[in-house]
């Protein structure tokens, strides 16, 4: 592991979540979801420190394949489970989720927040598609505009962190490409992001001290990209697609 993704997740330690996000948001998401298995194959991709499959094992009282590359962030995950009783249900699996060992259609609910960004939401799309089984379902968080009217200091600054970056309905021809049907779209509010990401994280900033030249470099990073959210978040966010693999006569609405 380099010295600067140590520091990032060194930083994110006691915050709770490595991005923005809200539980009682993605319960609701879960409760409107198209119909599945009654015990469904979930996997959670880029799961971090495990809000996302945590939640679902309790949702479903199934067991949640939670994935991804930094091990210590898998081990928190396993710390929240054994807390809460949970451990049983999540099995955790430190891999790069553009190579997963899953069979094709093995899949019949895919969950991933904020992490499709590694291989661009088209190339996470392409890839994870065959993995999903019949009528299986995935539900996807994409950094995303949400006007086409962009003031120009984020527009350079997200062609230039995230050159893939668009709007929805970009992104909703993107998935109809990639073989889904879009279910729904809904957009995470700015208050998720502050309340459980970035006042959390201002406040492990501030109780920092002792900070080697890439740690300050990870905060300094962290603090334009908070600033920047602070005066331009009704130009864009996160927005959690729903696609399903099947039933081509629903109509995408935007909830």
């Amino acid at each position: 592991m380099d010295g600067y993704i140590k520091a990032l997740i060194d930083l994110h330690r006691g915050v709770g979540r490595e991005g923005p996000g809200d539980l009682e948001f993605s319960r609701q998401i879960l409760a409107e979801l198209p119909s599945l298995p009654a015990k469904p194959r979930i996997v959670d991709l880029g799961c971090g420190s495990g809000a996302g499959a945590l939640l679902m094992a309790e949702y479903f009282g199934v067991p949640v394949t939670a994935v991804d590359l930094a091990k210590p962030l898998l081990d928190a995950m396993m710390e929240q489970a054994r807390a809460r009783g949970l451990s049983g249900r999540i099995h955790p699996l430190a891999c790069d989720f553009s190579d997963l060992p899953m069979e094709p259609s093995s899949i019949d609910l895919l969950w991933s927040e904020g992490a499709a960004y590694n291989l661009m939401f088209a190339g996470a799309l392409k890839k994870w598609r065959p993995l999903l089984a019949p009528n299986g379902v995935a539900v996807i968080s994409e950094l995303t505009w949400f006007t086409d009217k962009v003031p120009d200091q984020p527009r350079r600054y997200w062609e230039r962190a995230y050159p893939a970056i668009a709007d929805e309905a970009g992104n909703t021809a993107c998935a109809k490409a990639a073989g889904f049907d879009v279910v729904s779209t809904r957009r995470l509010p700015a208050e998720a992001w502050w309340d459980n990401y970035y006042n959390p994280m201002l406040e492990r900033i501030a109780a920092m001290s002792n900070l080697d030249a890439t740690m300050q470099t990870v905060i300094d990073e962290m603090q334009s990209e908070i600033d920047l959210f602070r005066h331009h978040s009704q130009h864009y966010g996160y927005t959690f697609y729903v696609l399903t693999t099947t039933d081509p006569s629903r109509r995408s609405t935007q909830l």
